[in-house]
């Protein structure tokens, strides 16, 4: 198979561009957090985030995060194409900062929640998430 100039560069092109892609997208659930946080330090303790190991199908993936004493929980799919889930936000009469939902996973991820407590701190917790098949196209 012979390939002319042209497609030669079609190709590198597009073998460059999908070598950047994931890096893209990890820098966009850094500025998510970033923006989040105000660039505050987090704690690796102090959220918990149950979620399945593996999901049979990305469309419906059962989560629950709590955090005791948090005034907002964020969460975000760091694979998919639009990273920010849910952000999950507590009021004074909250009877606990806790919520549960379902989630499209566009395949084997890591999700992510990180917790603003009411003493301005951060936490952060994370999961990873095998997904047979994907929920958004794939």
């Amino acid at each position: 198979m012979e390939f002319t100039r042209r497609e030669t560069l079609a190709l590198g092109a597009g073998a460059a561009l999908l070598t950047v892609l994931p890096f893209r997208a990890n820098a966009a659930v850094d500025d998510l957090v970033a923006e989040f946080t105000g660039g505050a330090d987090i704690a690796d303790a102090g959220v918990d985030l149950i979620a399945p190991e593996i999901a049979e199908n990305g469309n419906t993936v059962p989560i629950e995060v709590s955090a005791p004493g948090a005034s907002a929980i964020m969460v975000l799919a760091a694979g998919n194409p639009t990273p920010p889930v849910a952000t999950f936000n507590f009021g004074p009469l909250a009877g606990s900062q806790a919520a549960s939902t379902r989630i499209r996973l566009a395949g084997t991820q890591d999700v992510i929640a990180i917790a603003k407590l009411e003493d301005g701190s951060f936490a952060r917790s994370s999961k990873t998430v095998k997904v047979t098949i994907g929920g958004c196209g794939g």
